[in-house]
């Protein structure tokens, strides 16, 4: 593809380095890990990296959820497309996750912190499912500050896209909402992935900060789950949840909101409204993938994210977007770890 005038997506979170591995049963009781879950690492979790590099064949990604869709949706876009921002160590890690993205046409803006390692992500594989346990590091030290910098925020400023990671609310709550202010005042579009139940469980206040400019929310069905039990919706009817999502107060009105609800190998699920709107609803069925063709799971949301907002930059109607991401996610299935197969294979379209 011809390459991009100006940088159209910009994608903040916690940028961290996969360390991925097949493991079992027992490794996960050792850990007190869930064979399908995505949590914080505490005290009893570091061992788990050197356990896996010492005695299970882990391999090196380069992950964070947000980065892996801003890989993907450059993957889909025109060269100079996506800036992805985060915080990593002064270290070869960071060195890896720099190089990765690069390879990808990814520009990153890194901040560095020359005191605390790039965070890391064990990744223990149990056949089709997944456990991530993440040790944020200098993931967790993002500031407001460095997005602010004149040489960045100049190229927020001509961006006309912002997606943040809802894991990144864990780190630095005024750099998403900078963002999401930045939108609100344009005209631009704020998009936000709910990443993980334990967000809305735990992150609640700082997810409910950013709810009213939200004009995409992109989450799985125990992300949608976990945010109606969050929020005493009394219902797990992802229909229903779509639609209150997608009536939540805005801040920006001129936008309708767009809520994408995916459910594995069931149809996604799309409601489009906003306050006071009763919302139109509509499924898309997956694009299907044998068994034996799966190679990892690990990273398939991400990918879905990335092919969405590819299609958003580019412009598409949603029932586009939707089928974009479709697609990019069953190519990642396809590949080991968060990632998309190279040379570039070109989206055949609807």
């Amino acid at each position: 593809m011809a390459a991009s005038n100006t940088y159209k997506l910009i994608c903040l979170e916690n940028p961290l380095l996969d360390i991925q591995a097949k493991g079992d049963d027992a490794l996960l009781a050792k850990y007190g890990l869930n064979a399908n879950d995505a949590i914080l690492a505490e005290e009893k979790h570091l061992p788990l990296y050197d356990d896996l590099l010492q005695n299970y064949e882990a391999k090196l990604i380069a992950g964070g959820a947000a980065q892996n869709s801003a890989r993907g949706a450059q993957y889909l876009l025109p060269d100079n497309s996506v800036v992805y921002i985060g915080s990593v160590g002064q270290d070869k890690y960071a060195d890896i996750l720099k190089a990765e993205s690069e390879k990808a046409g990814v520009r990153v803006e890194y901040h560095v912190d020359e005191a605390t390692p790039t965070g890391r992500c064990g990744v223990v594989i149990r056949g089709h499912d997944r456990s991530l346990c993440t040790d944020l590091a200098a993931a967790n030290l993002y500031k407001l500050d460095h997005l602010k910098k004149p040489e960045i925020w100049s190229l927020v400023q001509q961006a006309e896209y912002y997606f943040v990671g809802g894991y990144h609310l864990t780190v630095c709550v005024p750099a998403a909402l900078a963002l999401a202010e930045e939108a609100a005042a344009n005209n631009k579009i704020f998009a936000l992935s709910l990443s993980a139940p334990f967000i809305p469980q735990f992150f609640k206040e700082p997810l409910d900060q950013t709810a009213p400019y939200w004009d995409v929310v992109v989450g799985n069905e125990t992300e949608a789950r976990a945010y109606a039990t969050a929020h005493e919706w009394g219902t797990e009817d992802l229909k229903e949840i779509a639609k209150r999502l997608a009536a939540l107060p805005k801040k920006n009105e001129k936008r309708d909101r767009t809520v994408v609800i995916t459910h594995g190998t069931e149809p996604t699920i799309v409601a489009v409204g906003g306050p006071g709107k009763e919302a139109t609803l509509k499924e898309y069925p997956v694009h299907v993938v044998g068994k034996e063709e799966i190679v990892d799971t690990n990273g398939a949301g991400d990918a879905f994210a990335g092919g969405f907002l590819a299609g958003l930059v580019q412009g598409k109607p949603v029932d586009a977007c939707i089928d974009l991401g479709q697609w990019l996610a069953k190519l990642s299935l396809q590949e080991l770890g968060p990632s998309y197969p190279y040379p570039k294979q070109a989206y055949p379209g609807l």
